[in-house]
């Protein structure tokens, strides 16, 4: 079988992952459209919380009243949506290690 590579917009954590997924399993091709997904997914989330981390959950808008800022739901989002394409692969694998909670 030929070997694959990381799709390159992925973080290098993250195509490590996606690396070690490939080699771990053999994936049909809607699979790897999956795992694509998921670290697509995963990134999205890390992205905003990295945001999240740095500017905080709220931020005030123009009529002076708190709102939570979007990358609150982005990170929700693709952290749901990471979730549900690794339970749709149905493979026991862990995530990547740098998968953070936001309290």
């Amino acid at each position: 079988m030929e070997e694959q590579t990381p799709p390159v917009h992925l973080s290098p954590e993250t195509a490590q992952w996606w690396a070690s997924v490939m080699d771990e399993y053999a994936l049909e091709p809607h699979h790897v459209r999956l795992l694509t997904l998921a670290c697509e997914a995963y990134d999205s989330a890390q992205q905003a919380r990295e945001v999240l981390q740095r500017e905080g959950k709220i931020f005030i808008d123009r009529f002076d009243q708190p709102k939570p800022r979007p990358e609150v739901a982005i990170q929700r989002d693709s952290a749901t949506g990471f979730a549900r394409m690794l339970r749709g692969m149905d493979l026991d694998i862990a995530a990547p290690k740098r998968l953070a909670i936001i309290k």
